[in-house]
């Protein structure tokens, strides 16, 4: 768990070296605390917000989900998404780019815990494994990569399916060979995959 934190931690100093002006469109009902400044006009109709990866006070424990679900959910996946309030971030891996889903606000906390209750049930139909999704791939692909709950291995799959293969032996190796690549290849990735 710590190896992960460790590990997010640098890619999101690296990240923030390379693209120190993060924005997104500002939403007044969908507020961060990741948001640095005030929202600003970039057009008559719209406005934007800087942000920038804010590290968490505390982290989600998602006893809620493990209960739900009757299983432990993997440590790697605990810190993961405790560890920052971010917008998605966009990097390069070994077999391609990849988009970062992290946690917003708390709504999102609560959104994402209600998406991997539906990614289990049709995981449970499949007769697949249990995985957590983490990031998207190619914008035109409905594949994602995922954390095998049991093993901790980072997987690529397609939505219900069983793992197509394993890409990392672990989320520490896989985040750790990521490059920060441009932001807004995904502006509207916030979306996890749907089942």
């Amino acid at each position: 768990m710590a190896d992960v934190a460790g590990a997010l931690d640098a890619f999101v100093e690296r990240y923030v070296e390379q693209y120190p002006q993060l924005i997104d469109p500002f939403d007044p009902q969908w507020r961060s605390p990741c948001e640095t400044g005030e929202p600003f006009a970039v057009r008559d109709d719209e406005q934007c917000v800087a942000w920038r990866p804010l590290r968490r006070a505390f982290a989600d424990d998602f006893a809620g989900l493990e209960r739900a679900l009757e299983t432990t959910i993997h440590a790697d996946i605990k810190a993961y998404y405790g560890r920052y309030w971010s917008g998605g971030l966009e990097a390069t891996a070994q077999e391609g780019h990849v988009s970062l889903i992290l946690l917003w606000n708390p709504a999102d906390a609560e959104r994402l815990v209600e998406n991997l209750i539906g990614h289990a049930l049709a995981k449970r139909r499949a007769r697949a494994p249990f995985t957590v999704f983490f990031a998207c791939t190619e914008l035109e692909s409905d594949l994602f990569l995922s954390i095998d709950n049991a093993s901790g291995q980072v997987v690529l799959e397609a939505p219900g399916a069983k793992p197509i293969r394993t890409v990392a032996p672990s989320l520490t190796v896989f985040l750790r060979g990521l490059v920060p690549a441009a932001p807004g290849m995904h502006p509207e990735r916030r979306v996890l995959p749907s089942f």
